[in-house]
């Protein structure tokens, strides 16, 4: 039997590599097709268009894992029914658990590679593609919407127009305190055209601003030149990773990210949501081979092509799935937990169901 399972773990492994290899030529076509007039007229050279599609693959490589997986079990398996040749290990005593067994090995080796590749490489990859269209398009400054916005502590708010990554100034600020008893009280607000950081006191400085106090019955303001704080919680290198997309943050600045939230008294829902969604994300490989083999290792009218079709269908079902059941998580009707999970689960026990009800 070790002969069979490394004959087949070796076709199950080479369709993979070959449909990945198809699907992302297919990508970068289309996406060279699309963004061709925008490379030319930034003058992009060559290299660093190279460079860009090279640092953009392992985010495809993540979301084509699963559907290559499938087709290549299926693709495997539908050969040999039809050579008869599945027909032939049955008679010999191979039950169907047995036949599934070394796909299923090596499913579950790729969803612990994947874990690392989803949540590692490809959002360090990620930032290098942000960096370039940064640097080659011209997108030197950070912004998001109208104003960068985050909580530096349960009671002081940042706003900040626009950040210069480059000369790590901040322009057109604003920061907000408020009353730890009363957060609709506002305390104090200091309004400044332009704030830089001092890296070697780790102070941040304000210029041409103005301070206001608030009291219940009062305001009193007060305009500065230059104004010195030491009581802000927060770096240059703090305010570009709040802008950053989850996609770009490794699993373990989510997981940084989300006790700083929690911290300064946000809710880290959303961050923890795309935690555990993308460490479950990366055991897609099995959902869809668990599905998948059960319905390839006996022939049906239609013949693989039908056979493919359904078994697509049904993993575009759970991506669909959940992507609900994320939305769901972030209105706060399930745990960050069960929203990341909910779809294996559900779908790992169908397809545990349709494994005990395949002939075998």
């Amino acid at each position: 039997m070790q002969i069979i399972d490394k004959y087949l773990v070796k076709q199950f492994l080479l369709t993979i590599i070959f449909a990945l290899l198809t699907f992302l030529a297919i990508f970068i076509i289309v996406d060279l097709m699309e963004h061709i007039d925008e490379f030319i007229d930034n003058e992009v050279p060559l290299e660093m268009i190279l460079k860009y599609y090279a640092v953009f693959l392992p985010q495809m490589i993540r979301y084509m894992t699963p559907i290559s997986v499938l087709l290549a079990a299926l693709f495997v398996t539908g050969k040999l029914s039809d050579l008869n040749e599945v027909t032939a290990l049955k008679a010999s005593g191979m039950s169907l658990y047995r036949y599934m067994a070394p796909f299923i090995v090596t499913a579950i080796l790729i969803s612990l590679i994947s874990i690392y590749f989803g949540g590692y490489v490809s959002p360090i990859a990620n930032k290098i593609k942000v960096n370039i269209e940064r640097e080659e398009m011209n997108f030197g400054t950070l912004r998001s919407g109208n104003n960068i916005f985050f909580q530096d502590s349960k009671t002081r708010i940042v706003t900040i127009s626009t950040y210069n990554i480059s000369s790590e100034q901040a322009n057109i600020v604003s920061i907000q305190d408020f009353n730890p008893n009363n957060i609709t009280q506002m305390l104090t607000r200091i309004d400044s055209k332009k704030m830089t950081f001092d890296s070697s006191s780790e102070t941040w400085t304000l210029q041409n601003g103005v301070q206001r106090h608030f009291t219940n019955s009062s305001e009193t303001s007060t305009k500065f030149d230059e104004l010195k704080l030491d009581d802000l919680h927060f770096s240059p290198k703090d305010v570009i990773k709040k802008q950053i997309k989850n996609e770009e943050m490794t699993l373990s600045e989510l997981d940084e990210l989300a006790e700083e939230q929690l911290f300064a008294g946000t809710d880290p829902r959303r961050v923890q949501i795309e935690y555990h969604s993308r460490i479950a994300f990366a055991f897609a490989s099995i959902i869809t081979v668990l599905f998948g083999l059960p319905l390839s290792t006996n022939k049906r009218k239609g013949g693989l092509a039908l056979q493919f079709g359904i078994n697509l269908i049904i993993t575009f079902t759970y991506l669909v799935f959940m992507s609900i059941s994320q939305a769901f998580g972030k209105n706060g009707v399930m745990s960050p937990i069960l929203t990341g999970w909910l779809a294996n689960i559900i779908f790992f026990f169908a397809a545990i169901l349709n494994i005990v009800r395949a002939p075998k």
